[in-house]
């Protein structure tokens, strides 16, 4: 298509310009022609640029589609395509322009003007007689035998290769070289290659050699040199382009095929400079593990060896491919492949942990609950071949847990579908089995490995149950420390032992003992105030399960102060208890003759006082209505009297009773040995002491007289003389 400037500019030119005349170009050829055509005549003129156009050739040639002109498009070169004969017509006038389709004009015309130069082929009406000279000389234009050429031949040049003569005289040679060459002829017929051939870029050519005379006609045939270039090893051997990796899947056999490679020499084909053999580079085989790759030195082809490949391998296969047969000398260059070991599906999913510590769940735990969770690993590196199935296996007959997990995740968390029994089954044993998802190949896979889970389910007891859910008590704001308030007692007395203790007392105000569950009141009320109410929290803890326990609130009213104050009763004569404590102790009275005392309903409570010391060491438990049991809490007690002071109520009135005790040592028979007073006329301990001390001193002064005598007696019979000793008599 052609630019809409170009077609303005075509339009514009020849109205601004005077149109400008085209030289008109002049050709002559020689009629009968007897060379090759066609004949080329002269180049034309035409526009240099590209245009979209067809080339018009037009003028007195009568029939312009069969004339014997025409235009080669390529070279634009006017050419003639057969013989002319001037008889005939003399002169042709052409004009060559470029159109386009429709007609309109790009280009020209340009006028050219074709002279059919006369030979001396008529005869005329005339005679003439000449006289010819014939001379008989030898042929020099002979056949030339072919030439070999070495390619790449370091030569000077131009280097001479063979050389041609014509026999007659006034002589002009002419070359050409099919294909085009460097090659060249001289004024003696002299041929000559100008620079260094390659046969790779061209093995042959066929050259052309014409012995003209002075206006370029031909006397004879021309003769034919064929120059054929030989080969030399100057072309190292090609290795195909870098292809992507292979790909070879892990635990292939050996003697796989791997890939071949093929190294392309440029060199002569069949001769030994393109006789390509190749070597292996790398990876270098090991002598104790074998090759990792076995190679074809001729073929090239590539084969797995004995060494084993893991999956995920990356290897570069390098070859050494040597022309010349490998033989010395020869050209090289080493070919590449990457090898990449592909994984299967050869490793089946194992659990981290095979045996879980067993793990308790209390028999109300709730449906979905997570039970624990199992960890598993696949050693596969492709993602597919990592996904994995759970399943329980075995131990879940009834359904009561059930597995959720994410295939690519590794993970599965074991969780209760259904709500246990104890008593239906106090554990259960759970075999979790995990396998992949896609179908294991390999020697020997693994069905699937197990992980045993055991879920050991605790018997929930009940919390314990008291006699009231709520408890309240109405007391006077004067009410003193140790008075008893109410006792917080189990719904069934047969029930296990309860242990109390309060849990917000923030005014300090209550104590409540911890196996009776008696309330009291720890210290005076101070701060309380009439119509208010105090409200704590009271625990009931099993005592043969402390996970078990129960809370219960305690409401405490305060009333107004009493206007008399309470009596206190009068000391309780003096008991005794026996220490090491005995089976036996100090009956204590509620009721008395007072009739501010007796009169009302309802039964005594007695309780000792705050003291710590006296709570440690006494205990008092009521028997009756009206009287109470006071012993020794502990089995040793110092010997000594004691005043132990009992609070009793009754009827929201209390009293303090203190309780003379004397604690001795006892016989046998539970009586007190009470310590003796000094008799009068017997001694003390400072004048028995004297006593016995004098009299040993007098036996002690009476023997060291005897020791002295007996020594003084001996000592005089040894000074007598032995004649005036008497001679006993023999009997």
């Amino acid at each position: 298509m052609i630019p809409a400037w170009l077609w303005l500019l075509c339009f514009s030119i020849p109205q601004a310009l005077p149109e400008a005349q085209t030289t008109e170009l002049y050709v002559e050829v020689p009629e009968n022609y007897g060379g090759n055509f066609p004949l080329y005549l002269t180049k034309l003129p035409l526009p240099r640029e590209e245009a979209e156009g067809q080339i018009v050739l037009s003028g007195n040639l009568g029939m312009a589609a069969e004339g014997p002109f025409a235009v080669d498009p390529e070279s634009s070169f006017l050419l003639v395509t057969r013989a002319l004969d001037r008889e005939e017509q003399a002169e042709y006038q052409l004009q060559v322009t470029l159109e386009t389709e429709d007609g309109h004009v790009l280009w020209g015309p340009q006028p050219v003007l074709v002279h059919v130069k006369d030979e001396n082929d008529q005869a005329s009406g005339h005679q003439a007689t000449a006289t010819i000279d014939v001379f008989i000389v030898e042929n020099t234009w002979l056949p030339l035998d072919p030439v070999h050429l070495a390619e790449n031949l370091k030569v000077p040049y131009p280097h001479h290769i063979s050389q041609v003569h014509w026999s007659g005289g006034d002589v002009h040679y002419h070359l050409e070289s099919q294909p085009p060459g460097p090659f060249d002829v001289d004024a003696e017929g002299k041929l000559y290659v100008t620079m260094e051939l390659d046969r790779e870029t061209q093995a042959e050519y066929l050259l052309q050699v014409w012995a003209q005379n002075t206006h370029g006609e031909d006397y004879t045939e021309p003769l034919e040199l064929q120059v054929v270039v030989m080969d030399e090893n100057d072309n190292v051997p090609v290795c195909s382009p870098r292809d992507p990796p292979i790909s070879i899947p892990e635990l292939s056999p050996p003697g796989t095929k791997v890939t071949r490679l093929l190294a392309e020499d440029m060199d002569a084909p069949g001769s030994p400079n393109s006789h390509v053999v190749y070597r292996l580079l790398s990876p270098e085989p090991k002598e104790t593990e074998g090759r990792a790759f076995e190679l074809d030195s001729t073929s090239g082809s590539v084969t797995l060896g004995a060494l084993p490949f893991h999956a995920g391998q990356n290897i570069l296969l390098q070859v050494l491919a040597v022309d010349l047969g490998g033989a010395e000398g020869g050209l090289s260059s080493t070919c590449e492949v990457t090898v990449t070991i592909t994984d299967i599906n050869d490793h089946a999913p194992e659990f981290i942990t095979s045996q879980i510590e067993p793990i308790s769940l209390p028999e109300d735990t709730k449906p979905g609950t997570l039970v624990a969770t199992l960890m598993a690993t696949d050693a596969d590196l492709d993602p597919t071949f990592r996904l994995m199935n759970f399943a329980i296996e075995a131990g879940n007959v009834d359904g009561t847990f059930g597995l959720d997990w994410e295939p690519d995740s590794g993970h599965v968390q074991l969780r209760l579908l259904k709500n246990l029994s104890f008593e239906t089954a106090p554990s259960h044993k759970l075999v979790v089995v995990v396998q992949s998802v896609a179908e294991m190949v390999g020697p020997g896979p693994s069905p699937g490995a197990t992980a045993t889970v055991t879920v050991l389910v605790e018997r929930v007891l009940p919390p314990p149950k008291l006699d009231q859910e709520s408890y309240e008590a109405s007391i006077p704001v004067s009410t003193p420390a140790g008075s008893l308030l109410l006792t917080i007692q189990p719904l069934d007395p047969m029930s296990s032992p309860l242990r109390f203790s309060l849990v917000n007392d923030s005014e300090g105000w209550l104590c409540i003992k911890e196996v009776s569950g008696e309330v009291h009141t720890a210290r005076p009320l101070q701060g309380a105030q009439p119509g208010d109410m105090y409200t704590v929290l009271v625990e009931a803890q099993d005592a043969d399960e402390p996970t078990l326990s129960t809370f219960v609130t305690l409401v405490i009213h305060f009333l107004k102060a009493h206007s008399a104050p309470a009596p206190t009763l009068a000391l309780v004569p003096t008991r005794h208890l026996c220490t090491p404590r005995k089976n036996h102790g100090v009956v204590v009275s509620g009721p008395s003759e007072d009739v501010d005392l007796a009169d009302g309903h309802g039964p005594y409570s007695f309780a000792l006082g705050l003291n710590p010391t006296v709570q440690r060491d006494w205990h008092i438990q009521a028997f009756n209505g009206s009287h109470a049991y006071l012993t020794l809490a502990l089995h040793w007690v110092e010997p000594r009297e004691y005043l132990v002071p009992v609070i009793i109520n009754h009827n929201a009135q209390m009293w303090q009773l203190l309780v003379r005790v004397i604690v001795c040592r006892c016989n046998v028979e539970g009586q007190c040995m009470r310590k003796v007073g000094r008799m009068k006329g017997m001694p003390t301990k400072l004048s028995a002491v004297g006593i016995l001390v004098g009299t040993l001193l007098a036996i002690g002064i009476f023997l060291i007289l005897i020791f002295t005598h007996l020594t003084l007696a001996r000592k005089k019979d040894l000074d007598q003389p032995v004649d005036s000793v008497p001679l006993k008599a023999a009997v």
